[in-house]
């Protein structure tokens, strides 16, 4: 049971990092003008 606990508690820091790092990636790509092309598209 608690093998499966550890890795609960490891795929939430998992997730809650890749969420993170999407987030600044999206932040840079948008203040570098690299996301202008994205939300044109994406807003249309």
């Amino acid at each position: 049971m608690t093998d499966d606990d550890d890795m609960a508690v490891f795929s939430d820091k998992r997730q809650r990092r890749v969420k993170i790092t999407a987030w600044i990636v999206i932040g840079a790509l948008v203040l570098t003008g690299g996301g202008a092309t994205v939300i044109s598209l994406i807003l249309g």
